[in-house]
C-alpha cells in the first residue's frame, strides 16, 4: 500500500477521533436512542368506529382500546380521535368531542340503571331487566288509561297524548326510521329528538 504522507496523517487523525468517541461513551449512543424511542401508543390496540354522543351533527369517531376482544378480557379505552373516513366531521371534532375520553374515565359517569322509590331519598343501582321492566310497565298503564280511540265525532284518531318521546339525534338513519315506527305505532303525538331541544 503507498501511503502519502498527508493520506497518513488523514488516516490517523480519523482513528483517532474515532477511538476517542468510542471512550467517551458515544460508541453505544445509536443502540442507547433507538431503546429509549417508544413504540407508537397505538399500535396493539383495537380500533372501534362509533359516532361521538354530544349532539345532532353525529360526527364520526375512532375509539382505541387495549384488550384482544377475549371473553372474560377487559378492555381500557385509552384514546378517542376524529374518524377522517367519516363524511360528516372527515377528521375534525370539537371541544366537547376532544374530550370524550375524559367523559369515559370519570368516576361522576353512570353505568348502570338507578331507581329511586317512592319517598325515598336515595338513588340503588338496579339491573337492566328491572329497569327495562319497569319503564315498560309504566308506560302500559299510562297507555291503558289515557288512549284515545276515537275523537269527539267519532273519527278513529288512536292518540296518546300522556306520554312523549325524546329521541337521540345522533343516532343513524335506520334506527331513527324504527324508533318513529315504534313511537307511532304506540299512538304516541309528541314525540321530537335531542337536536331541536
Amino acid at each position: 500500500m503507498n501511503l502519502s504522507r498527508r493520506g497518513f496523517i488523514k488516516l490517523t487523525g480519523a482513528g483517532l477521533a474515532a477511538s476517542s468517541l468510542g471512550a467517551l461513551g458515544f460508541g453505544l449512543a445509536g443502540a442507547a436512542l433507538a431503546s429509549s424511542i417508544r413504540p407508537y401508543k397505538l399500535t396493539a390496540t383495537t380500533e372501534t368506529r362509533n359516532t361521538c354522543t354530544y349532539c345532532s351533527v353525529a360526527c364520526g369517531i375512532l375509539i382505541y382500546s387495549l384488550g384482544d376482544r377475549a371473553k372474560n378480557a377487559k378492555s381500557d379505552i385509552i384514546h378517542i380521535e376524529g374518524d377522517p373516513d367519516h363524511p360528516v366531521n372527515r377528521g375534525t371534532l370539537c371541544p366537547k368531542g376532544a374530550g370524550l375520553l375524559d367523559i369515559v374515565h370519570a368516576p361522576t359517569r353512570l353505568k348502570y340503571p338507578q331507581y329511586r322509590a317512592p319517598g325515598s331519598n336515595e338513588f340503588k343501582q338496579v339491573s337492566w331487566d328491572f329497569a327495562l321492566n319497569r319503564i315498560a310497565t309504566l308506560m302500559k298503564e299510562d297507555r291503558d288509561a289515557n288512549f284515545i280511540a276515537k275523537d269527539a265525532a267519532g273519527t278513529t284518531v288512536n292518540r296518546w297524548i300522556s306520554t312523549g318521546m325524546l329521541a337521540a339525534s345522533a343516532s343513524s338513519s335506520e334506527t331513527a326510521y324504527l324508533t318513529w315506527k315504534v313511537a307511532r305505532a304506540l299512538g304516541m303525538v309528541v314525540f321530537d329528538n335531542q337536536a331541536r331541544v
